[in-house]
């Protein structure tokens, strides 16, 4: 189960897997916020600002603490029911919970959300606290996803480099070479600012299929400055938080040109990352919410000079490969498997993770 840092609701799948290879993908379903939760999970991203330490907890943060783990206990249980699922025959959950703040170089990543919820409700294994391990090693405790982007490509007859890109909101890749290395990082934005900007101006959680900024011009000077940010030409690994860009640039745009603007700094990010690496992919494959951004996926193809195709041509699922990930994961954290890497996260060498809640 993955809440992202777009907080726009919960997403929940079902695989089997050993922690290494994949064996079978069940359904996939996601949850969206109702506006109130939303706005309680965002006031509490505010006030995770103040904290000192990941343990640390104000009252906002109390709050959302309880309601995250009451909405994920709500989703899950409607999915096991409309997916005719015995709750007995699932043996482990993989918890992410709400980041609300992280800023590893202060020792610091904030994933709100209590395990023990889920465990007795559901009388489930369940793995949770996924970063703080890496964060306390003195790693980027992100991206966490490249074990689980591994072994999806492992899966498919795909040209190699490949980049898997995910889309939420904030934008990281994972790049697999011949012999399944691996490097990721975050690459920038994603939609984060671009939602933000479409909800402060029409209201809407989101530009929907990327109609919004199709109807508008990119503002290059406005872009430019965007781009003026020293975390691009930054070497691997780093990694961000949520609010790390302020999208002011754009915000005296016209709504479209605005929109267009937020999503080519998009595409122009990730582009930024392409001369990071060792050596040029050969693809990109895009997951999560952007990649059903037709005009974002579009964008980045041209930015990078790459072809870029959505997951489902690829033969995976872009909305459920972060929720995939965290079962993924945790059955990893289950096994004492390693979850971060070197070229991933930097941590010095591959290391365990994450904690387990027993039922």
């Amino acid at each position: 189960m993955m809440s992202g840092t777009s907080m726009d609701g919960i997403e929940t799948a079902l695989i089997e897997t050993d922690g290494e290879r994949v064996f079978a993908f069940g359904p996939h379903e996601g949850f969206p916020f109702d506006p109130r939760s939303r706005e309680l999970l965002v006031a509490a991203k505010e006030a995770a600002r103040q904290v000192g330490s990941s343990g640390e907890r104000n009252e906002a943060m109390t709050r959302a603490e309880a309601l995250v783990g009451e909405l994920h206990v709500a989703a899950l249980r409607r999915f096991l029911e409309r997916h005719a699922i015995a709750p007995g025959s699932v043996d482990l959950i993989g918890f992410h919970g709400q980041t609300v703040f992280h800023a590893p170089r202060r020792g610091i990543t904030v994933q709100l959300g209590d395990p023990h919820a889920l465990c007795e409700a559901f009388g489930c294994d369940v793995a949770f606290d996924f970063r703080s391990a890496d964060v306390a090693a003195g790693g980027e405790g992100a991206p966490l996803a490249p074990a689980y982007h591994r072994a999806l490509v492992a899966m498919s007859d795909l040209p190699r480099p490949v980049i898997v890109l995910n889309l939420g909101g904030v934008a990281n890749i994972t790049c697999i070479d011949e012999t399944g290395g691996m490097i990721a990082f975050d690459t920038g934005p994603a939609n984060a600012l671009l939602d933000d900007f479409v909800a402060a101006r029409t209201g809407r959680a989101f530009d929907e299929d990327g109609r919004l900024a199709a109807a508008g011009t990119v503002d290059e000077g406005a872009l430019a400055r965007l781009m003026a940010n020293d975390y691009f030409a930054m070497p691997y690994p780093k990694s961000l938080d949520r609010d790390a860009f302020d999208a002011a640039p754009a915000g005296t745009l016209p709504d479209a040109d605005g929109a267009a603007t937020l999503t080519a700094f998009t595409a122009r990010s990730i582009a930024a990352a392409i001369p990071l690496l060792p050596a040029r992919p050969r693809l990109v494959v895009a997951a999560g919410g952007g990649a059903r951004n037709p005009v974002m996926l579009r964008m980045i193809a041209a930015e990078t000079g790459v072809e870029t195709i959505p997951a489902e041509r690829a033969g995976w699922t872009a909305q459920a490969i972060e929720a995939q990930c965290f079962a993924y994961l945790a059955a990893r954290v289950k096994r004492g498997l390693p979850i971060t890497f070197p070229m991933t996260t930097g941590v010095p060498e591959p290391l365990t993770g994450g904690r387990i809640v027993r039922a």
